[in-house]
């Protein structure tokens, strides 16, 4: 296995505005006797943190408002040791904020104003040039200008480095940008937008994920939740299942599934090794509250497949 793991991560720095109550209200409705939390999030620092908590050498690309809350996000990220030389600090827009509401099943709703996200552009790219060009991974979301995206996968493209895209939240992505890719992760929403079939089992998936593939993209990975990730390459397809746990709260999940995940192929895993990683990563996450705070270390994990018979 390899012994290097660089991992670029691009994407949104936000801060998370948590109330857990008994139910998400209804539209007009007002609920009393939630309990608040705040919590480092964005989906792009979610998976950075992810990816250096599961043993990744990680640099993040990002942008921050100039205030307390951009603060905090850098320094949050220095502790879990991310390189933030690239996370710029933005004079006009604030930092990203995410208003959450969680149930008592641990299911979500989530509304976020960007701010300093959507600023995020080329410049910021192109003073990063040298970490992508030592990338063994570069991961990247949804949550900044599609147009940045698509830049840094035509400048990825001629490299020996490995591009996986989390496209989320669910947005139309072009065949070009498809064609490119080395690994795409979308979850069943996402898929349904991509490919226009609605997953609801394995067959389901496979048709999806052979849509995607036909559109260039090497390997597919559909995360499923409780049913796992079914994983599409061109040595075949599989469902790989979840572990069963109690789930406290589902935010950062998917987020975890994709750090841990970019650490594992980065390392050379199978792709069957590396989802079946993620999905631990994952598994551990769901079971505590918030976003960055649920995220695992890589004892965690490697503890927690150790006591899967």
């Amino acid at each position: 296995m390899k012994t290097t793991n660089n991992i670029v991560v691009i994407g949104s720095s936000n801060v998370d505005m948590i109330i857990r109550g008994d139910r998400i209200p209804k539209p007009g409705e007002t609920i009393i006797g939630g309990k608040f939390y705040k919590a480092a999030g964005g989906k792009g620092a979610n998976q950075a943190v992810a990816a250096a908590r599961a043993g990744g050498r990680v640099t993040f690309l990002s942008r921050v408002g100039n205030d307390v809350f951009g603060q905090e996000a850098i320094q949050g990220y220095r502790n879990d040791k991310i390189n933030v030389n690239y996370v710029k600090v933005d004079q006009t827009e604030s930092t990203g904020i995410a208003l959450i509401l969680v149930d008592s099943k641990g299911e979500n709703c989530i509304s976020v104003a960007s701010g300093a996200n959507m600023k995020l552009d080329k410049s910021d790219i192109k003073d990063a040039t040298a970490e992508l060009d030592n990338a063994d991974v570069v991961l990247m979301q949804l949550e900044t200008p599609i147009e940045t995206i698509e830049y840094i996968i035509k400048l990825l493209k001629n490299k020996q480095v490995k591009t996986i895209l989390n496209p989320a939240p669910a947005l139309k992505i072009s065949d070009d940008l498809l064609a490119h890719l080395t690994i795409i992760t979308p979850n069943e929403t996402e898929v349904e937008l991509l490919t226009g079939v609605i997953v609801n089992d394995e067959k389901d998936a496979l048709k999806a994920s052979k849509i995607l593939l036909d559109k260039g993209v090497k390997n597919v990975i559909i995360t499923m939740g409780k049913k796992g990730a079914f994983l599409h390459s061109e040595l075949g397809s599989i469902l790989i299942p979840a572990f069963e746990v109690n789930a406290l709260d589902t935010t950062a999940a998917g987020d975890t599934f994709n750090g841990a995940f970019a650490v594992a192929v980065a390392e050379g895993k199978t792709l069957e090794d590396a989802v079946e990683y993620a999905n631990a990563a994952a598994a551990i996450s769901v079971t505590k509250m918030g976003a960055q705070p649920s995220i695992p270390l890589r004892n965690e994990i490697e503890d927690f497949l150790s006591h899967i018979d």
